[in-house]
């Protein structure tokens, strides 16, 4: 059975993944903001391991919901 969804050139790829990244990026670098100010302010340390993950994990899993065009599919 054939798909819903017509296929993806690959001639686009690059462009995808740019602005997935530019998509991504301001929310990464918020997240890293506020890491950096918890531990400014007298964190410990150790609480940034345990912050860090889900930062980047949530970042990685927009980068490539936004990679495939979530966004744009119907």
């Amino acid at each position: 059975m054939g798909s819903s969804f017509p296929p993806q050139s690959t001639t686009d790829e690059p462009r995808n993944r740019r602005r997935a990244a530019l998509y991504v990026l301001p929310f990464l670098l918020i997240g890293l903001f506020y890491l950096v100010i918890l531990i400014w302010w007298g964190l410990d340390p150790l609480w940034g391991f345990v912050i860090l993950p889900p930062i980047l994990g949530v970042s990685a899993i927009a980068w490539v919901a936004f990679r495939h065009g979530f966004d744009r599919q119907p």
